[in-house]
C-alpha cells in the first residue's frame, strides 16, 4: 500500500465541503482506497489534551488518556474518507466497534508519529462496514494500535432471527455508577474531538440519518468507561468495545465493571429498558 507522508495535520473544518458533497453524489465504486497517510512529529497541545480530559472525565497525568491518540489520527481519517474514491458518504457512518492496543504508557510531552489506512470492506446485517486502521510510533517503535469499525447503514429487511431476538427483554447487570447525559453533550464532544456528523448534534439533523434524537459519540462512550476505571488500568493492555443501540441523547445510563478470570469486562446500559449501548473488555498485555 501506498502511504503519503504528510506536513501537517489536515484541517478538519475544511473538509466538511466535501463531508456535504459526498452525502449528494450517487458513488457507484466499491472498493476502498489503497493509500494511506503518515503524519510525524505530532506534539500534544496542552490545552486540546486539558479539554478532552475534562469532557471525558479524565484526571490529568503525566501519560495520555489511551483514547486520546483516537483525537490526533481523527483528521486523517476524515482525510482518507473524503477522498473523491471513498465509497460511502460521510454523513449518517456509524462507529460501531473500536479496539485499542497500548503496547507502553505514552508521555504527554514527546513527539509520535501516526499512519492511518482503511480495510476490512466486509458485508454487514444492516449495510456494509470497514475498518480505520491506525497506528501510533514513538521513536520508531509502535506504542498504540486502534481499528474502528464502521458501517455505512442500507435499509434491509429484518430477518426472524433478528426478530425473535427483539422481543426479549433485556437483564442489565447492577450499575456501579449512573451518568446523565444531557442534550448537548454531542456538542461539547464535537468541538473537542472535530466529529461534526450531525447524528451527534441535534435531534432535527439526526432525524435525517434515522434517528429520533442526537447520539452521543462511541468514542465518547468508550472514553468515559476508561476514564471511570482509570486508576485500575494497566501499562499494557487491549480494551474491545462494541458499541450496541445508539445513546439518544438526554439519556440516564448505567456504568458496570467486574472482573471475569484474567480480564476486566464493563457496559453501559440505559437504566429505563435494560438494554446494552456498550460493551467491553479490558485483556492486559
Amino acid at each position: 500500500m501506498l502511504i503519503e507522508e504528510m506536513n501537517h495535520s489536515p484541517q478538519v473544518l475544511t473538509m466538511y465541503p466535501r463531508v456535504l458533497l459526498s452525502s449528494l453524489l450517487r458513488k457507484s465504486n466499491r472498493m476502498l482506497p489503497e493509500q494511506g497517510l503518515r503524519l510525524a512529529n505530532v506534539n500534544i497541545d496542552r490545552k486540546h489534551l486539558s479539554q478532552y480530559q475534562s469532557v471525558c472525565g479524565f484526571m490529568e497525568s503525566s501519560t495520555l488518556p489511551v483514547t486520546y491518540p483516537h483525537m490526533l489520527a481523527f483528521p486523517l481519517h476524515m482525510a482518507l474518507m473524503t477522498r473523491t474514491d471513498f465509497p460511502f458518504p460521510l454523513l449518517g457512518l456509524v462507529h460501531i466497534a473500536n479496539r485499542i492496543t497500548q503496547h507502553r504508557p505514552l508521555p504527554s510531552q514527546q513527539p509520535l508519529s501516526i499512519e492511518c489506512r482503511l480495510g476490512n470492506l466486509q458485508s454487514h446485517d444492516k449495510g456494509q462496514a470497514f475498518s480505520v486502521i491506525t497506528q501510533v510510533s514513538m521513536d520508531a517503535e509502535v506504542v498504540w494500535e486502534s481499528v474502528s469499525t464502521m458501517l455505512h447503514r442500507q435499509a434491509q429487511g429484518k430477518s426472524s432471527k433478528q426478530t425473535k431476538e427483539s422481543k426479549h427483554s433485556a437483564v442489565a447487570p447492577t450499575p456501579s455508577d449512573i451518568w446523565f447525559l444531557d442534550e448537548g453533550l454531542g456538542r461539547r464532544y464535537a468541538r473537542v474531538s472535530g466529529d461534526f456528523n450531525p447524528i451527534h448534534l441535534h435531534a432535527l439533523s439526526a432525524r435525517l440519518f434515522g434517528f429520533p434524537q442526537a447520539i452521543a459519540h462511541g468514542m465518547w462512550s468508550k472514553a468515559r468507561c476508561l476514564a471511570a476505571l482509570q486508576p485500575d488500568l494497566p501499562d499494557t493492555y487491549e480494551v474491545d468495545v462494541q458499541f450496541k443501540l445508539p445513546i439518544l441523547l438526554p439519556a440516564q445510563v448505567g456504568f458496570s465493571c467486574y472482573l471475569n478470570e484474567h480480564q476486566r469486562l464493563f457496559g453501559l446500559h440505559d437504566m429505563a429498558s435494560g438494554k446494552p449501548h456498550l460493551q467491553g473488555t479490558i485483556i492486559p498485555r
